[in-house]
């Protein structure tokens, strides 16, 4: 199948252009643009896993990454000088740049670097289910490193998800127990942990978001471009591969995040919009079915429900014990 570059690209940024014309002429109250925002993320970031697999069709998965991060810094570098915020490297200190050399370390380079392996190596919709699990790895990693306690109801909801992940990775090969792919599977399932360290050190910097990105993409970008001189070189993209790259670095890395973040920021309840998160990745496969061509198993759709009924189970769990005297 070719890389339908002009029809997704097009297709996507017809109807997103179309929405954000809408997002313009809204004049009602800030929690329903806050809905119109959160939805323009949602539909972006349920673009990826087709992006992602379309464009490894032309490119290497590490050549893709050092293009996409290096759009990525670009295009959040304009949007932080635009904004009221700017970043002003003379006013950093030295524990906010070991800070960002180590979150970029994560996030983008080995969160990304493995990734993006496991999508050229797996199907675009198993890759993607799988790596959508970081929110269970979250709770799992708050244990050690933000000193949480967990419930038994928590251990149940975690081991539903993780029913959902087995489920997607054998695909059906329940009696002989066999992995399809099972080095995919590692990566996949190792991306979520490499985001769910970086999401907690995410929460513990103070730092005005766009600006913190920023720095984490270009210690990322820099970490991408030694990995690549030591193993073979950094190749300029052309055509179809340029063009994957370029709506990677913008939608994947940069201003779905900043989308996402005003979504947040309108909303009079922040709850009301991240759980509109939910919906992305069945979107995506539907997204999947048709720009990329792959025939939607029924094992992924199970075990993407298991996966998403067990993390909203989680959230329930964690708003009761919020709401409960004395927490």
């Amino acid at each position: 199948m070719s890389f339908p570059t002009g029809q997704f690209l097009n297709r996507e940024s017809y109807l997103c252009l179309t929405v954000w014309k809408f997002l313009l002429m809204i004049t009602a109250k800030s929690q329903k643009k806050a809905y119109l925002f959160a939805l323009l993320a949602v539909l972006f970031w349920s673009t990826m896993s087709s992006a992602f697999k379309i464009t490894l069709r032309h490119i290497a998965f590490d050549q893709m990454l050092f293009w996409a991060s290096l759009v990525g810094v670009v295009t959040l570098l304009v949007i932080n000088q635009a904004g009221p915020k700017r970043i002003k490297l003379h006013k950093l200190t030295i524990a906010n740049w070991i800070s960002s050399a180590i979150m970029g370390l994560f996030n983008p380079f080995l969160y990304y670097l493995v990734l993006f392996k496991a999508y050229d190596l797996l199907e675009a919709q198993i890759a993607g289910t799988l790596n959508y699990a970081w929110p269970v790895v979250l709770v799992l990693l708050s244990i050690p490193f933000l000193k949480q306690k967990i419930s038994t109801m928590s251990v149940v909801a975690i081991l539903v998800s993780f029913l959902g992940v087995a489920i997607i990775s054998l695909q059906g090969n329940y009696r002989e127990l066999k992995i399809m792919n099972p080095l995919g599977v590692v990566l996949a399932v190792a991306s979520a942990f490499f985001w769910a360290i970086y999401w907690i050190m995410n929460m513990k910097d103070p730092r005005e978001e766009t600006g913190k990105i920023l720095l984490n993409l270009v210690f990322g970008t820099v970490y991408i471009s030694i990995f690549l001189l030591l193993t073979g070189g950094i190749h300029l993209p052309t055509g179809k591969a340029l063009a994957g790259t370029v709506y990677i670095g913008m939608f994947e890395m940069s201003i779905t995040f900043v989308i996402w973040l005003k979504a947040l920021q309108l909303s009079e309840n922040t709850a009301r919009v991240s759980n509109l998160i939910y919906l992305s990745p069945f979107i995506a496969l539907f997204i999947i079915r048709l720009a990329v061509g792959e025939k939607i198993h029924l094992t992924t759709v199970a075990g993407l429900i298991f996966i998403v009924a067990g993390i909203v189970f989680q959230q329930i769990i964690a708003n009761r014990q919020m709401k409960k005297p004395g927490t």
